[in-house]
């Protein structure tokens, strides 16, 4: 008789993990009438706590401790003639009960599951199910990361100040040797990077004002980078190429066409020496050459000369290939520090005209439209990688910075608050994405490198995004610290602070770290905490012309 409404019944069977061997000979074994008597059947459908499962995907973010698979046949099954061996899970025993009809089959392991751990679950096509399965079904988790604390709980004043020494130790432990200038990623050896090491020289006055080095020790190393890129670095045009050699100083291809100057890099070291150049005042033989040698990095950067003859300026320029390159620099991305520098040029600038015709693309930079219900004033849909809120106004203010086409402080803060919006609304469901667990800008992924963004999420979050959003989403982003230092912190956190990426989904977390990730985290967390950087770089006199060409406001120091 079938059992009463609502009632299950419970197998005190267990299913314990058997060799594909024994399943083959038993199979070969059992006597085909038997089967053949059987109702053919197939899984209608598959589900772990609610959550639906394919046999083509694997299902993330289970909890540990409480996992109920529940599958539904296509036909009842025959409880006298069900026997767990038909069933194969890669965690251990399970328990099993039916539903009413006998079509539901509920499995819940007798142990709980392992934090951030892979498991696989086999339905095999043998008469011991009580139905005549017509094909094999095999089904992966990936159990939720352990929420626990892995490090003891301190203030977040001090967990800053943590995060900043040991991102810091990136650009002066692991700076070359000969140049000192900050290596393009864990492992590059001989190659040093130009925009990266212009982010790295801006840490040195935060290492001086926190404490993790002296003034001494940080002039020292400044004349060591300056002197180095003055006296030794290949320049075209007065530009930096992408790479260079930490010891030779000559240029070291970035692509094939790519191996001369390229005026975006230059224009992230350039905005790091001048505010370097304004941090160091003193009056003494090292801080005087510091200032000297960076002026004179300034004024031979020619800037005009990257027009091309039109409109607006060119990426990249080599002596072999001329503009072979051929990429505009226009808006909105993180070029805007290029025309602010460019136009505040005291021997090469360019005219307002250029900066409206080819960064702003008279208007054509615009956005206006909302995500999330905010709105955001400039740029691609849903505002791109974080790092064109980073880049260009590491040293550039954005408080109080406006102009015909915005105000970049509420561009900046949308753009922030859209990206942390898209991340805890998590739409394609990746796991570890929420409210303190988001940040999607360019980054290591498993596999391979690429920008990432709420139209190019791969389900990967780099630390640097949130962390250096720190100004524009300082709740937000201090969720996010917390949640990357205490929760992942065992996985995450390294010699050189967070290393670049991680995704829960993949179970992975790089081993790599890369200079333009790491410092922004250092720089524009002090810019939250003291604006420190921004006012360095805003007092050059040189800038507030420019910026006063290009019809901005902006409050001068």
């Amino acid at each position: 008789m079938p059992p009463p409404p609502f009632i299950f019944y419970l197998m005190k069977k267990r299913i314990t993990l058997f060799p594909l061997l024994s399943f083959l000979l038993f199979f070969s074994c059992s006597d085909m009438n038997e089967v053949t008597e059987l109702p053919k059947a197939m899984i209608f459908s598959a589900d772990i706590n609610g959550v639906p499962m394919v046999p083509s995907k694997s299902v993330s973010d289970i909890p540990a401790g409480d996992v109920t698979f529940t599958f539904e046949f296509s036909s009842e099954i025959d409880i006298d003639r069900f026997d767990f061996t038909a069933i194969v899970f890669t965690g251990g025993e399970l328990e099993a009960s039916y539903g009413e009809n006998h079509k539901i089959l509920k499995l819940k392991p007798t142990e709980p599951l392992a934090h951030f751990t892979r498991y696989v679950l086999s339905v095999l096509p043998v008469e011991q199910l009580g139905v005549n399965l017509v094909e094999s079904y095999s089904y992966t988790i990936v159990t939720s990361y352990d929420p626990s604390d892995k490090f003891e709980r301190i203030s977040d004043e001090e967990l800053l100040t943590l995060v900043q020494e040991q991102t810091f130790k990136y650009f002066w432990d692991y700076a070359h040797p000969v140049s000192g200038l900050a290596r393009e990623r864990l492992g590059s050896g001989e190659t040093v990077t130009s925009g990266g090491s212009g982010f790295g020289v801006m840490t040195i006055p935060v290492g001086i004002e926190r404490g993790f080095i002296t003034r001494a020790e940080g002039a020292e190393r400044m004349d060591q980078i300056v002197t180095f890129l003055y006296e030794k670095a290949e320049r075209f045009h007065g530009a930096f190429s992408h790479w260079l050699d930490g010891t030779t100083g000559k240029a070291k291809a970035f692509s094939t066409y790519d191996d001369g100057a390229d005026l975006v890099e230059t224009a992230f070291m350039i905005q790091g020496l001048l505010a370097v150049q304004q941090y160091f005042n003193q009056n003494n033989p090292t801080e005087n050459r510091i200032r000297e040698y960076i002026q004179k990095l300034w004024e031979e950067v020619e800037w005009d000369f990257f027009t091309n003859g039109t409109d607006g300026l060119y990426w990249h320029w080599s002596a072999k290939h001329g503009w072979k390159m051929n990429m505009h620099i226009s808006g909105w991305n993180e070029g805007l520090i290029v025309y602010v520098l460019a136009a505040s040029s005291p021997t090469h600038p360019i005219s307002k005209d250029i900066y409206d015709k080819g960064w702003a693309r008279n208007g054509g930079m615009l956005n206006g439209n909302k995500y999330y219900d905010i709105t955001l004033p400039l740029g691609t849909r849903m505002g791109g990688p974080l790092f064109f809120t980073h880049y260009s106004f590491l040293g550039l203010d954005p408080r109080d910075l406006s102009d015909a086409y915005a105000s970049y402080w509420e561009q900046n803060v949308a753009h922030a608050r859209i990206n942390h919006a898209y991340c805890a609304a998590n739409p394609k469901k990746y796991a570890g994405y929420s409210d303190e667990c988001w940040g999607l800008t360019a980054s290591d992924i498993p596999n391979s490198y690429t920008a990432s963004s709420p139209t190019n999420d791969k389900g990967t979050i780099a630390p640097t995004a949130a962390l250096a959003s720190m100004p524009y989403t300082p709740e937000e982003s201090m969720k996010a610290l917390r949640h990357f230092y205490y929760v992942l912190g065992d996985k995450l956190f390294g010699e050189y602070g967070f290393h670049d990426a991680f995704s829960l989904s993949n179970r992975w977390f790089a081993s790599s770290y890369i200079a333009i990730d790491q410092g922004p985290i250092v720089v524009m967390i002090e810019n939250h905490r003291s604006g420190l950087l921004w006012d360095c770089f805003m007092k050059n006199t040189d800038v507030h012309r420019g910026l006063d060409k290009l019809g901005f406001t902006y409050v001068k120091k």
